[in-house]
C-alpha cells in the first residue's frame, strides 16, 4: 500500500483575488525577463554561428607529432590516438582503471516525495484543494531535502557521506600534446567497468565501514542490496578509454586551447574517431541550433505563464459563479497564449532582422499562422461551451 498522505485546504474569495492581483506582478516581471531571454538567445546563436562558420574557414590540418611551430596560436585539426601510461585511480575504495576518464557515481538511497492537487470552485468563489503527497523509497545521485517536505516525520533522509566525482588522466598524450581535463571531458566511449575482480582492494580500502557487497560495476553499502535501506548506498564506476579522437582547438605550445574568434565567441571542438573539421563544425553548428530552439521553446511558455498571471484576476473574480469562472478563464487562457506567442515570435524577428532577414519573415509568418489558427479554434469552443450551458 502507497504512503500517502491527503491534505484539504480552502481558500477565500478574497484571499484568491488579493493572490491573484499579486501575480500580475510576477507576470510582469516574467514577461521582461523573457524578452530580454529571448532576444539575448537570438544574439548568441547568432554569434556562436558566425564564430563557427569563421572557424571552419581558419582551421588548418596539422599532425599530431611533431609539433609544427608555425601553427602556434592557430586554430588547427589534430587526429590521433591517446596514449596513456599511469592508471587511474579513486582512493575512496581502491578502485583502478586505464583510460582517460574514471566516473564514479554515488547514489543514496532516500524518501522522494510527489504531490497531485485538484482544486474545486465553490459558489461564492472560494476553492476548496485536495492534496495527496505520496512518498516512495528510491535511488538518487542528487540530495533529496526531507526538510522541505509536507509530513518530514517517518521520511527523513541522512546527509550522503559521498559525492560523485570524476577522474582524469594527468599524462594523456595525443602524439606530442599534452592532453588537459578541456580535451578529455568531451572524449566519449564511456563503458561501465567491471568491479568483480578489484573486490579485495575494495574490501581494503572500505576497512571497517558498513558490510558491501561487489557486483559488476557497482558496489553496494549496506546490509543487503536485495532489501536497501535509506541511508545505504550505491556506487558504480565508468570508464572512459584510451582512443582515437579528433581535436578542432587553439594550438598553444604543447596543448590545446579555446580558439577565440573576431566576435568573442569560443569553442574547442573534439570528436571520436577520425572526423573531418567540416562534420566537427556541423555537429556544432546543429548543436547550437537545438539549444536556440530549446530556447525558444521555453520563453514562449514562460511568456504564456507571465500573461497568463495578468488575466487571472479576471477569471478568480468571475469565480463568484464557478460557470462563469469556468468560461472566463479559457478566454483568458486563450488569450495569454496567443499574446505569449505574437510577443515571442516578434520579439525572436526583431532579434534576427539585422542578420537574417529572410529567416525573420518565415518566423513571423509561421507564428502569425499559428496564433490564428489557436484563436480561431478557441474561439469555435468557448461558442460550442455557451452554446451547450444555455441549452442545459
Amino acid at each position: 500500500m502507497p504512503d500517502q498522505v491527503t491534505k484539504t485546504t480552502s481558500t477565500s474569495w478574497f484571499s484568491r483575488v488579493g493572490s491573484a492581483f499579486a501575480g500580475v506582478l510576477v507576470g510582469i516581471v516574467l514577461i521582461f525577463a523573457c524578452v530580454w531571454g529571448l532576444a539575448w538567445n537570438e544574439g548568441n546563436a547568432v554569434k556562436v554561428a558566425r564564430g563557427l562558420t569563421e572557424g571552419a574557414g581558419a582551421v588548418v590540418e596539422a599532425p599530431a607529432s611533431p609539433i609544427d611551430p608555425s601553427n602556434d596560436q592557430k586554430l588547427v585539426h589534430v587526429v590521433g590516438d591517446i596514449a596513456v601510461t599511469a592508471p587511474l585511480e579513486d582512493n575512496e575504495f581502491g578502485v583502478t582503471a586505464t583510460g582517460v576518464r574514471l566516473s564514479r557515481t554515488a547514489e543514496m538511497y532516500q524518501w522522494q516525495e510527489e504531490s497531485k492537487s485538484e482544486s474545486r470552485t465553490k459558489l461564492g468563489g472560494g476553492e476548496e484543494t485536495v492534496t495527496t503527497y505520496t512518498y516512495s523509497k528510491v535511488w538518487s545521485a542528487e540530495a533529496i531535502d526531507s526538510s522541505k517536505f509536507n509530513t518530514p516525520a517517518g521520511h527523513e533522509n541522512p546527509v550522503s557521506p559521498l559525492e560523485s566525482a570524476d577522474i582524469f588522466a594527468t599524462d594523456a598524450t595525443l602524439g606530442a600534446y599534452q592532453l588537459e581535463e578541456n580535451v578529455l571531458g568531451q572524449v566519449g566511449g564511456a563503458e561501465a567497468l567491471n568491479l568483480t575482480d578489484q573486490s579485495e582492494a575494495i574490501a581494503a580500502a572500505i576497512g571497517e565501514a558498513p558490510e558491501h557487497e561487489v557486483s559488476g560495476s557497482t558496489i553496494f553499502m549496506g546490509e543487503s542490496a536485495r532489501t536497501p535501506v535509506i541511508g545505504d548506498l550505491r556506487v558504480s564506476y565508468e570508464v572512459t578509454p584510451a582512443a582515437e579522437i579528433s581535436v578542432v582547438a587553439r594550438q598553444n605550445g604543447d596543448n590545446f586551447l579555446d580558439y577565440r574568434a573576431r566576435n568573442g565567441s569560443e569553442f574547442l571542438l573534439v570528436a571520436n574517431g577520425d572526423t573531418p573539421a567540416g562534420d566537427m563544425f556541423q555537429s556544432a553548428q546543429d548543436e547550437n541550433n537545438l539549444i536556440a530552439w530549446i530556447v525558444r521553446a521555453i520563453g514562449m511558455v514562460l511568456l504564456m505563464v507571465g500573461f497568463g498571471l495578468i488575466l487571472a484576476p479576471f477569471g478568480v473574480l468571475a469565480d463568484v459563479l464557478p460557470l462563469a469562472g469556468t468560461i472566463v478563464r479559457m478566454g483568458t487562457g486563450l488569450i495569454g497564449f496567443v499574446l505569449g506567442l505574437i510577443v515571442g515570435t516578434v520579439t525572436i524577428a526583431l532579434a534576427w532582422l539585422a542578420f537574417r532577414p529572410i529567416t525573420t519573415i518565415i518566423i513571423l509568418a509561421i507564428g502569425g499562422a499559428i496564433a490564428f489558427g489557436v484563436y480561431r479554434l478557441g474561439r469555435g469552443r468557448a461558442k460550442k461551451k455557451l452554446a451547450e450551458e444555455a441549452a442545459a
